[in-house]
């Protein structure tokens, strides 16, 4: 599987436990990573706990505006290098109530696209290629049919019109 990074992630996921993945540099539209071919259909951003509660804090605003350009894709999540217990707990160095911080990565939820927590890096990176593979592995499923028949149609019986029209 090939894996594209943006080339803005500051932390990128290095894949190294999985000889199979190649990962390469994009500027992608949304998120850190993706599938290419992909970038405008699945994205998924990769947050660290400090990074998040001050998206969930001070860059409230800008977050947001991130959540609503990921959740115009077909499928977006935001993975923490984290645990949902920290941040529940308000282990993290800021002055933002736990309570609040909670509330808001579930209406963020809501309302935009999954924030979900990997525990610590290697379980994000881990959810990271888990939903990259799912997700293919999906679209395969679902349009591997229409990619079987056109491959079997002689490429002069598909058109966009009729051969006889106009």
């Amino acid at each position: 599987m090939i894996v594209l990074i943006d080339n803005r992630e500051q932390a990128p996921f290095t894949f190294a436990r999985w000889p199979n993945i190649e990962v390469k540099p994009a500027t992608l539209f949304s998120g850190d990573y993706s599938l290419p071919g992909l970038e405008r259909s699945i994205a998924l951003e990769r947050k660290s706990l400090a990074d998040l509660v001050t998206c969930l804090a001070s860059e409230r605003d800008r977050f947001e505006h991130e959540l609503s350009r990921l959740a115009g894709l077909d499928f977006a999540a935001v993975l923490v290098e984290g645990d949902f217990r920290d941040l529940a707990a308000g282990h993290y160095r800021s002055k933002l109530n736990p309570r609040a911080a909670v509330a808001s990565v579930a209406a963020f939820s809501v309302r935009h696209v999954p924030i979900l927590f990997g525990g610590d890096r290697d379980g994000a990176e881990l959810l990271c290629v888990e939903l990259l593979a799912k997700y293919a592995t999906n679209l395969v499923r679902r349009y591997g049919a229409a990619v079987q028949a056109v491959n079997r149609t002689p490429a002069d019986t598909i058109t966009a019109t009729p051969a006889n029209a106009g």
